[in-house]
C-alpha cells in the first residue's frame, strides 16, 4: 500500500491510498459490506455511485460462510466478483458491541446506541462477549458454540479473507468504562498489536489501532505507541467519550502524534456533521454502516437545499403523512438515479408497503448521498473552499 498527499490545508489533506486492487481518493467514505454484501445494494450500484473501497467484517464471515470457504473460492474480491480495495477489521468492535455494548447498552459514544450488523438479533440481555489476555471468547449468535478470536487467529482469518488493507486485534472499550479498566484493555491492546506484526501476512497492509477512551494520557499514550512500530496507517477506535465534543478531543490529542505521511481512519463514525468536523481535524478515512441501517428505517438524506440540518440529522423520516402527495424526490439537489425518477410519495407507499424495492431504492439514495459529499468536502480543500462549505451545511465555521 502506498499513500500520497496532494493538497493540504490547516489539518485537512487530500491524497490517494494505492494498493493491489485500485486506488481511492481521501478523504474517503468506506460502504459497509459485513458479510461481503452492502445490505440492498449490488456491484454494479456500488461502482456506478463511486464507491471505490468497501469495508467487510472479520467477525461475522468467519462464522458465515468460513473464512476458509472465502479462501477455497480465491479470497473476498473473487468471491463477491468486484475489483475494489477492500478493508477488513480485525474483530475488535464485536468484542465491545457483544459484550459491554450489551451489558451497559450503548455504542461508541455513550449517547448513541450503534451496534454493528447485530439489528436482527434479539439479545434478551445477555452478554456474549468476555475478554482476556489470551483473546476473545465469543458466544456464535447463529450455532450458540464458544469462538475464540485472538490476535494470531484475527490475521489468519484476515489473511484467509485476502483484503488489501487489514486492522491489527483489539480490544474496544466502552464509554462507561472506569479509567482503571480502560488502562488495563489499552496495555492488551498493544501486545496484541505487537503479536498481530509477528504474525499478518505481510502482503496485506495492516494498520494499528489507537485506544484509550475518553482518557487524554492513555490516548497520547496509545498513540505514540502506535507511531513507533511498522503500521501501513491507524485506526483511531474504541470508546470516543460521552459526546461529540469528546470525540473532537480524542482527535486533537491522537493526530498530531501519528505520522503525517501515513492515513487515519476514523473507525464506525459517519454522520454528516462528524464528516465535516472529523476531517476538519485530519481524518482521511470513514466507515460507517448508518447509511443503509438508516434507509431501512426509513430515514432519507438530504441537503440544506432541502431543510437538512444538524437539527434533523440531515435526514427525513419517509413515512410521514406529509409524503403522501409530496411529487417531489427526496432531494431535487441530489443526481442520483433515485431522485431522479421517483417522488417521495412512491417511496413512502414502498416503505408502509414493506416492499423489498424501498430497501434497495433508499439504501442507494444514502449511500451515494454520503458518498458525494464527502467528495465535495474533498473538492473543497484542494479550492480552498472548505470553512465555506461547512458553513453551508452545519451553520457554523
Amino acid at each position: 500500500m502506498k499513500f500520497k498527499i496532494d493538497t493540504t490545508l490547516d489539518r485537512m489533506r487530500t491524497g490517494v491510498v494505492k494498493t493491489k486492487h485500485g486506488k481511492f481518493n481521501t478523504p474517503v467514505f468506506i460502504p459497509v459490506a459485513t458479510l461481503a454484501s452492502v445490505r440492498g445494494l449490488d456491484n454494479r450500484d456500488l461502482k456506478e455511485m463511486g464507491a471505490e473501497v468497501l469495508l467487510a467484517n472479520t467477525y461475522h464471515l468467519h462464522l458465515r460462510p468460513g473464512d476458509e470457504v472465502i479462501k477455497k473460492l480465491g479470497g473476498l474480491h473473487k468471491f463477491m466478483n468486484i475489483d475494489l480495495p477492500i478493508v477488513t477489521d480485525s474483530g475488535g468492535f464485536q468484542a465491545f458491541s457483544l459484550g459491554f455494548g450489551m451489558e451497559h447498552g450503548v455504542g461508541k459514544i455513550a449517547n448513541n446506541i450503534f451496534l454493528e450488523g447485530l439489528k436482527d438479533i434479539d439479545f434478551k440481555g445477555e452478554k456474549w462477549a468476555y475478554v482476556d489476555d489470551r483473546g476473545v471468547r465469543f458466544k456464535n449468535h447463529i450455532s450458540g458454540e464458544i469462538v475464540e478470536l485472538t490476535p494470531r487467529k484475527s490475521m489468519e482469518i484476515q489473511s484467509n479473507l485476502g483484503s488489501d488493507i487489514i486492522f491489527a486485534f483489539d480490544e474496544c472499550t466502552s464509554p462507561l468504562s472506569d479509567k482503571k479498566y480502560t488502562e488495563i484493555a489499552l496495555e492488551r491492546t498493544h501486545r496484541w498489536a505487537e503479536e498481530c506484526l509477528q504474525y499478518y501476512n505481510k502482503k496485506q497492509a495492516i494498520f494499528g489501532i489507537v485506544q484509550g477512551g475518553e482518557y487524554r494520557d492513555l490516548r497520547e499514550r496509545s498513540a505514540k505507541f502506535m507511531a513507533e512500530r511498522d503500521f501501513d496507517g491507524f485506526g483511531i477506535g474504541g470508546s470516543l467519550g460521552k459526546s461529540k465534543r469528546d470525540m473532537h478531543n480524542i482527535l486533537e490529542w491522537v493526530i498530531p502524534l501519528l505520522p503525517e505521511e501515513k492515513p487515519r481512519h476514523l473507525l464506525g463514525i459517519g454522520a454528516v456533521e462528524d464528516l465535516f468536523n472529523c476531517i476538519e481535524r485530519g481524518v482521511d478515512m470513514f466507515d460507517c454502516v448508518a447509511p443503509t441501517r438508516w434507509a431501512r428505517r426509513g430515514h432519507l438524506y438530504i441537503s440544506p437545499e432541502e431543510g437538512g440540518k444538524p437539527e434533523n440529522k440531515f435526514r427525513i423520516h419517509i413515512k410521514n403523512a406529509k409524503f403522501r402527495f409530496d411529487t417531489n424526490p427526496v432531494d431535487r439537489s441530489c443526481d442520483c438515479f433515485v431522485c431522479q425518477e421517483y417522488s417521495r410519495a412512491y417511496l413512502r407507499h414502498l416503505y408502509v408497503s414493506n416492499e423489498l424495492t424501498y430497501f434497495r431504492l433508499a439504501s442507494y439514495h444514502n449511500v451515494y448521498f454520503i458518498i458525494r459529499l464527502v467528495e465535495k468536502i474533498r473538492d473543497s480543500i484542494e479550492s480552498g473552499a472548505f470553512y465555506e462549505l461547512k458553513k453551508r451545511w452545519l451553520g457554523y465555521q
